[in-house]
């Protein structure tokens, strides 16, 4: 697992959607939780290179910094986990991030039933969608007090609804309304999928970076 236990949810909006922002910190003990700390919305038409600045701020800030020290005493800074969604306009916004020095997880969006890859991850939206409701369900997510997307958040949540194409028998998520908007969900969604996630490395399991 990663030194920092904070992951990051990045639900990138086109131009007349939001862009949100979710950060799960994850608490060790039995069993491991998390807790949903913060949701954010830019405002609608927030230029790219502003976002990719203040998402760059965040990363950088102290108060989700941790630090371990390395065989020669020094301090090495761990950075939270940022997963991203690369779908649409996700791309070139990405390309923005890593200019920025920023290490981050991509994750592309699909209607399929099977996810490829890690670092750059094609995932059924149903996956991340189960990764929240799961977590819900259980109570392995607890949501900060006071947290002032909260309302809206649910409202998000109890606008879903699960469809099974009959044609291909895979789930599809969408709106009870074309107006609604789901980028809350998806931005947490992202956070606690890259949570349940980690990468497999040689020492064990962690976070993999790098878009």
């Amino acid at each position: 697992m990663s030194h920092n236990p904070f992951c990051i949810g990045l639900d990138l909006g086109q131009s007349n959607d939001y862009t949100a922002l979710a950060i799960v910190q994850v608490v060790e003990g039995e069993p491991m939780h998390m807790h949903l700390r913060h949701l954010e919305r830019y405002p609608l038409r927030t230029p790219y290179p502003e976002i990719a600045d203040k998402v760059a701020a965040l990363l950088k800030s102290e108060d989700l910094l941790t630090y371990t020290t390395d065989d020669f005493l020094n301090r090495v800074p761990h950075h939270p986990e940022l997963v991203i969604d690369a779908t649409g306009v996700g791309a070139p916004v990405a390309d923005l991030l890593r200019q920025r020095g920023l290490e981050f997880r991509s994750v592309i969006i699909t209607g399929g039933d099977k996810v490829h890859g890690s670092r750059k991850a094609r995932v059924p939206k149903r996956d991340l969608v189960s990764a929240l409701e799961v977590s819900l369900q259980t109570g392995a997510l607890r949501v900060a007090e006071g947290l002032k997307l909260w309302p809206v958040l649910r409202e998000e949540m109890l606008n879903f609804k699960r469809k099974i194409d009959l044609r291909t028998a895979h789930d599809s998520y969408e709106h009870w309304r074309e107006s609604d908007h789901d980028d809350l969900v998806l931005a947490v969604c992202l956070a606690c999928w890259g949570v349940a996630n980690p990468v497999r490395t040689a020492g064990g399991f962690s976070f993999e970076y790098g878009g």
